[in-house]
């Protein structure tokens, strides 16, 4: 691929990374920089390579194949290509059941689209 695309957060990942940041901030602010640099840069680096991430596998044995991801442990930044746009719809803590997470939102929020 050697198209750029634009890489663009949703609200609720905005406020993923808003609750990680902010709970991070508590304890040492200058790690919670340093952290939303580093989720910040990985996502923007979608704008070269978005294939790169794998399929959710959660998402994947129920046949759903359009998520990708990508790891920064213990984080999941979860996306979705669309033309030439990156959505980036959420940021997960890896240890928390990611099923759960996406189930709950869907269930809160249906104007939410994964």
């Amino acid at each position: 691929m050697d198209d750029e695309y634009e890489v663009i957060w949703s609200e609720p990942a905005e406020s993923d990374l808003r609750e990680i940041i902010g709970y991070i901030a508590d304890d040492n602010p200058l790690n919670a920089r340093r952290i939303l640099k580093k989720i910040k840069r990985t996502a923007s680096a979608l704008d070269l390579s978005p294939e790169r991430g794998r399929i959710v596998p959660e998402l994947k044995k129920y046949g759903i194949l359009q998520y990708r991801e990508l790891i920064l442990k213990p984080w999941r930044i979860l996306y979705r290509i669309s033309e030439n746009k990156v959505f980036v719809l959420s940021v997960i803590d890896g240890r928390r059941n990611i099923e759960d997470i996406l189930l709950n939102r869907m269930i809160r929020d249906d104007t939410i689209t994964f």
